[in-house]
């Protein structure tokens, strides 16, 4: 490991010791709903969790499962967990009850951290599962719940947060970890079978915030960080706590679900300075009617990650608001956004440059680097890489290769060094023995006044042979027909190469996206939306 980051490192105490002085009081951390915390609250609360954990019986290495809304409380038991070497491990608040069991036991957690109304949906699921499992901690609600706790029935000790927390100390000496000691995990989000657990160090953080948010970002003091991004994401993860947390920053946390007019809401009361979205919620956000009722002139820049940003959705909000939205792509895995624009200078349709402190390369179906304007396998290098997946030795192999990363995104750069995305590797069509980007086609698609949103796919003909076929919705104010789906596809001839062009345009009510707002493409290859 390099030597900068020393033999002694927490990540915790590295984020927010700077900042424990007598200013303290004075600098928020945290707007949240009616609440200011600052970071003096902050480093306090975090310091008190700790000590409960600890009073539980919580050493270093153990995992802690969180199920939590980006709330204050998220942050800080993902950081006082880490601040005496456990390791916290934030998942999807919006997952079925069963899929938490696969969690529990896969990471083979100690504790349970829980909002109230999602332990009483899972609870009697956990009556003969995850054995391993000591101590559950119910988190202080959102909203009001009443909690069934009477019939739980498992070893596991229920504790409240609020109890546990409220009577610790506010001292707390951190766990001399080192730089490559395990700090948290992230699940990957997947698109078919279970999630893999992407296993981030100590030094991975600082990694991101001295190459991306230094070179392409430059946070301050005086940002103010909007998240729409939940903070179990990776994206999230960084857009919503470290970035600020270590450039002495303030973040605004939204624990409601992601809709529009909130986002605009919540923009419009904080005043950030820097939001992050994804390209679907921006497109959403562009259609709500009464946009002229919120002001946005706080913000600096808008960033987007997630899926490419299309050309159309890029143009349509720098006019209405002007702002650009900085699009990058990153990844779990490598923890944060490796290729960017840059701000004040955003080019459509591109991801960017790769990010200083990170290597990129693009190889062949035989691994050798391919030349400028051809596409190929894209592949990083970084110190923020994920070490390894957790309890899966075959993909661990499969993508990471000595130190390169296998992204599994289709790229080509251009002669000054632009990287453009084409698509997933599984995303990707060949029909007519040429390949075909859907990104491509749905950016033309979304240049049409009709639609709202497009997904685009091969889907066998009746002989077997791959056709392009284009799943739309519709815009308020039009109606599926035969003339329409015409029309899009005479619009396409103007702007693609004949074989890009869907042979067939089908309309839908929606298109299915994960929860991080990618497009589920494989389900209408599948036939589960027709």
């Amino acid at each position: 490991m390099s030597s900068k980051y020393g033999s002694i490192l927490n990540i915790t105490d590295a984020l927010f010791s700077k900042w424990d002085n007598s200013d303290a009081d004075k600098r928020v951390a945290i707007f949240y709903r009616d609440e200011i915390w600052t970071y003096r609250k902050l480093i306090d609360e975090i310091n008190k969790v700790g000590n409960g954990l600890r009073e539980l019986g919580v050493e270093k290495e153990n995992r802690i499962l969180m199920i939590s809304y980006d709330t204050p409380y998220f942050i800080s038991v993902f950081y006082g967990a880490m601040k005496i070497g456990a390791i916290p491990v934030p998942v999807n608040t919006y997952l079925k009850p069963q899929d938490y069991i696969f969690f529990l036991e896969d990471t083979a957690a100690k504790v349970l951290v829980v909002e109230p109304d999602i332990w009483n949906k899972l609870s009697p699921y956990l009556k003969d599962r995850a054995k391993r499992l000591k101590h559950i901690i119910i988190l202080p609600g959102i909203e009001k719940v009443s909690l069934q706790t009477e019939a739980f029935e498992h070893k596991a000790q229920l504790a409240f947060y609020s109890g546990l927390v409220s009577v610790q100390s506010t001292h707390l000496e951190p766990e001399p970890t080192s730089p490559n000691d395990m700090a948290f995990w992230l699940y990957t989000s997947g698109t078919t079978g279970h999630p893999k657990a992407a296993v981030h160090l100590h030094k991975d953080i600082l990694v991101v915030l001295n190459t991306y948010v230094k070179n392409v970002l430059k946070i301050t003091e005086s940002d103010r960080l909007f998240t729409a991004s939940k903070l179990f994401f990776a994206y999230g993860l960084g857009n919503g706590s470290y970035f600020a947390f270590g450039n002495g920053a303030s973040t605004i946390l939204m624990p409601d679900r992601v809709e529009p007019k909130r986002v605009l809401e919540t923009i419009h009361r904080y005043k950030p300075t820097i939001f992050f979205g994804v390209p679907t919620l921006y497109n959403a956000m562009l259609q709500v009617e009464d946009w002229k009722n919120y002001d946005l002139s706080s913000l600096r820049f808008c960033v987007s990650a997630g899926e490419p940003l299309p050309p159309a959705i890029f143009n349509r909000w720098k006019e209405r608001y002007g702002i650009e939205i900085v699009d990058g792509i990153g990844s779990t895995e490598a923890l944060h956004i490796y290729i960017s624009n840059i701000p004040g200078n955003c080019k459509p349709g591109c991801t960017g440059k790769v990010v200083p402190g990170y290597e990129v390369k693009i190889v062949d179906e035989e691994g050798k680097e391919v030349p400028p304007k051809t596409v190929g396998d894209l592949y990083v290098k970084g110190d923020s890489i994920a070490m390894f997946y957790w309890n899966d030795y075959e993909s661990t192999r499969k993508n990471m290769v000595g130190i390169w990363f296998r992204t599994g995104d289709k790229f080509y750069r251009d002669e000054e060094g632009y990287y453009y995305y084409v698509g997933r590797s599984d995303d990707m069509i060949k029909t007519s023995g040429l390949w075909v980007s859907p990104i491509e086609v749905e950016a033309a698609l979304l240049a049409h006044p009709a639609v709202s949103e497009a997904a685009v796919v091969g889907i066998p003909d009746e002989v077997g042979l791959i056709k392009v076929v284009a799943f739309v919705t519709l815009k308020q104010g039009y109606l599926p027909s035969q003339e329409l789906s015409n029309e899009l596809r005479n619009f396409l001839k103007d702007k693609l190469d004949h074989y890009k062009v869907p042979r067939e345009i089908r309309f839908v009510n929606e298109i299915p996206k994960t929860a991080t707002g990618k497009i589920q493409r494989y389900k209408f290859r599948l036939g589960e939306i027709k």
